[in-house]
């Protein structure tokens, strides 16, 4: 256990000095400067004397600092890290947790003050901004002597490796989310049509279709009741997830590629908690992984664990062969997602291609993920020569997207763009309401 002076002892370190210096001045004694170094050396071993029993003293009642076990992390979010720390007296601590240092984070050290009745939980949080696995260091602690003169440094063993995944915590909340929605204690924002098979029959209320009335239930149990009708299950979703050139670019800290896997695993998420058979290809020029259409939630764990290590290339992506493939593969119909970005029309001349390929058995569905930065910059005024010129390359940026999604379009391809960090929820959104209005 170290010991480490406090600003309290530096501080009377040199207010003795000073006052010692000015004792010199003032007073006239023989040999006074003999006098003044002696005075002063025996003020400064008794300082230092202290300090070193007061950093001695916290050993009796030193603090126990514990970190909560490190649980896969998500990226791009802030993730919660639990320290339980305890003392037997009242005590000042500093906690440095050695995160790794890729992460954003709480800054440290962490200024805790006990009371020395009970345990206290203390939180802060890490922000990763890539996937993979990383070292994580020891704690270490520092506890401020009785007297406030030394702080006892000692280290706390508590390395580890934590593993970085996609945006587990959002799609944790999109479990629940998709949970009541599915046991209907969660009202819609919008009424998305209605489903194809029989679910059950309840009582009239105001407002419902009286197409849907059951006549013969009605006369014989003596009250109106009419019959819900649910989205049709087992139907398949096929998500392809683009990972060349233009999925490495950098939006809102990440990557395009993170931001199409997050939402890549959401839409995922959703297919199976509707009970359809979700597969997923990842592509650039080859293809590099494809899970055939399945059901169930083990699925859905294969799903992410055969994504988390993949990493966006500088490769331009062959989306016609990706396209051939999975037409080739997948003989039922399916919504087939392509998670994506175009530039203009002449870039998304072979994605429109490979895209009208998969129709009419398939039904095609391109997701593009916006950079919101061109957007504020195409809508940003300005009088500046530099800044003129650089807001119309972004509004023609934006003309020759929306050419391209109109193209797209009159080719019977849906499209959904969003800006790349919110892309997640309006994508979810489009399939269930894609599987109410029973559009495949």
């Amino acid at each position: 256990m170290a010991i480490i002076p406090t600003a309290r002892t530096y501080g009377l370190l040199l207010g003795g000095g000073l006052v010692t210096a000015l004792l010199t001045n003032l007073i006239a004694l023989p040999n006074r400067m003999a006098v003044a170094l002696l005075a002063l050396l025996l003020f400064n071993g008794a300082v230092l004397a202290l300090m070193v029993w007061d950093g001695l003293r916290v050993r009796a009642s030193c603090a126990t600092v514990q970190r909560a076990p490190l649980h896969c992390l998500s990226i791009g979010r802030d993730n919660p890290i639990v320290l339980q720390v305890e003392a037997a007296a009242p005590a000042r601590l500093r906690l440095y947790d050695n995160y790794p240092t890729a992460f954003d984070g709480t800054p440290m050290p962490l200024e805790i003050t006990l009371n020395g009745k009970a345990p206290e939980t203390i939180t802060f949080t890490v922000h990763p901004k890539q996937r993979g696995e990383y070292p994580w260091g020891d704690l270490q602690v520092q506890q401020r002597g009785p007297l406030g003169l030394a702080w006892a440094d000692w280290t706390v063993p508590a390395a580890a490796t934590v593993a970085v995944y996609p945006d587990l915590i959002g799609l944790s909340q999109l479990s629940v989310k998709l949970a009541l929605q599915a046991t209907g204690t969660l009202r819609q924002k919008r009424r998305m049509g209605v489903g194809t098979e029989f679910a059950e029959l309840r009582e009239y209320d105001i407002g419902d279709d009286l197409r849907l009335v059951d006549w013969k239930a009605t006369a014989r149990l003596g009250q109106p009741l009419v019959r819900v009708l649910e989205p049709e299950r087992e139907q398949t979703l096929l998500i392809l997830l683009d990972r060349g050139r233009l999925m490495t670019a950098q939006v809102q800290g990440l990557t395009r590629f993170d931001w199409g896997m997050n939402a890549a695993l959401s839409l995922a998420m959703a297919g199976v908690s509707r009970g359809d058979r979700v597969g997923l290809g990842v592509f650039d020029r080859t293809l590099h992984a494809w899970l055939p259409p399945k059901g169930g939630r083990a699925n859905f764990q294969q799903l992410i664990e055969r994504l988390t290590p993949m990493q966006p290339v500088l490769e331009e992506s062959d989306y016609l062969a990706v396209a051939t493939h999975a037409a080739q593969q997948q003989h039922r119909r399916s919504l087939v997602v392509l998670i994506t970005d175009i530039v203009d029309q002449t870039a998304s001349a072979e994605l429109l291609s490979a895209l009208a390929r998969l129709r009419p058995r398939h039904l095609p569905f391109c997701i593009t993920l916006r950079d919101p930065a061109i957007d504020r910059q195409a809508h940003q005024p300005t009088t500046a020569v530099d800044a003129a010129y650089q807001r119309a390359v972004a509004l023609d940026l934006l003309n020759q997207r929306e050419a391209a999604f109109a193209r797209l379009k009159r080719r019977g391809v849906l499209v959904l763009d969003a800006p790349a960090h919110k892309i997640s929820d309006p994508l979810v959104e489009s399939y269930l309401r894609l599987k109410s209005q029973s559009k495949l």
